[in-house]
């Protein structure tokens, strides 16, 4: 126990060390959306270590223990799980009907489809809105704020940060008791979307001169995306 608790001490030191030295460096960026330059590459390169030496291997090693469906599966799971938000977000944004759409998709999938294990929803011709908080806040007029590098996490913004906060506060995993449980079924979520990632990686490696302005501009143009979509947009890759 002592063992893994000086091993993670010592990962956050270095990371933290990567982002104060990163803060304090002058880029001369004229990206207006990306005022933090120098702090928010040096959280990148943090990220993308992170990934290459612990990750990354974690997500091969899930995808080769485990058989597509039970992995289909997990991945349904916790998506399922992810509906309540989903659906709270709907009623903020006074789309009711995407919220019934989504309240009917989540009874279907927690009792047809065994606590969401399979997705019959979809196969019904029920796809999730995928609202998220931080839409909600775009809808409501909030300014998306400078762009963030999170650690461990990846791109963002302010917005998107505040947003990701409250939909983390609505899952349910988050009030489980048992804290090993939930340690486990919130990393167990972890490496399974880190799994489901490695192919964008493989393809980031190969597209991109400037990994890190290729990775922002995808993100700002997923999200003008998803903010200005239209009603029952399939978000399923995302």
């Amino acid at each position: 126990m002592n063992n893994i608790f000086v091993a993670r001490l010592k990962i956050l030191s270095v990371g933290l060390s990567m982002i104060l030295l990163s803060a304090c460096a002058t880029t001369g960026s004229l990206d207006e959306r990306d005022p933090w330059e120098g702090f928010n590459r040096g959280v990148y390169s943090f990220n993308e270590t992170m990934d290459t030496v612990l990750f990354d291997p974690l997500g091969k090693a899930y995808n080769f223990i485990m058989p597509e469906f039970l992995d289909k599966g997990v991945t349904n799971f916790f998506s399922n799980i992810a509906q309540i938000p989903v659906i709270g977000n709907d009623i903020l944004q006074f789309k009711l009907d995407q919220a019934v759409n989504d309240t009917v998709r989540l009874f279907l999938n927690s009792t047809i489809g065994l606590l969401g294990f399979f997705d019959v929803s979809t196969e019904a011709g029920l796809p999730s809105s995928k609202a998220d908080f931080g839409q909600t806040l775009a809808q409501w007029g909030v300014n998306s704020g400078p762009y963030l590098v999170v650690p461990f996490f990846g791109s963002a913004t302010i917005r998107h940060v505040a947003g990701f906060a409250v939909d983390g506060a609505l899952n349910p995993i988050v009030y489980i008791d048992n804290d090993t449980t939930k340690a486990g079924l919130l990393s167990l979520n972890f490496v399974d979307v880190k799994s489901d990632l490695l192919s964008a990686v493989d393809l980031l490696e190969e597209a991109a001169v400037d990994k890190y302005e290729f990775t922002k501009n995808a993100y700002f143009e997923k999200r003008s995306n998803k903010i200005n979509g239209g009603e029952f947009t399939d978000y399923s890759e995302e």
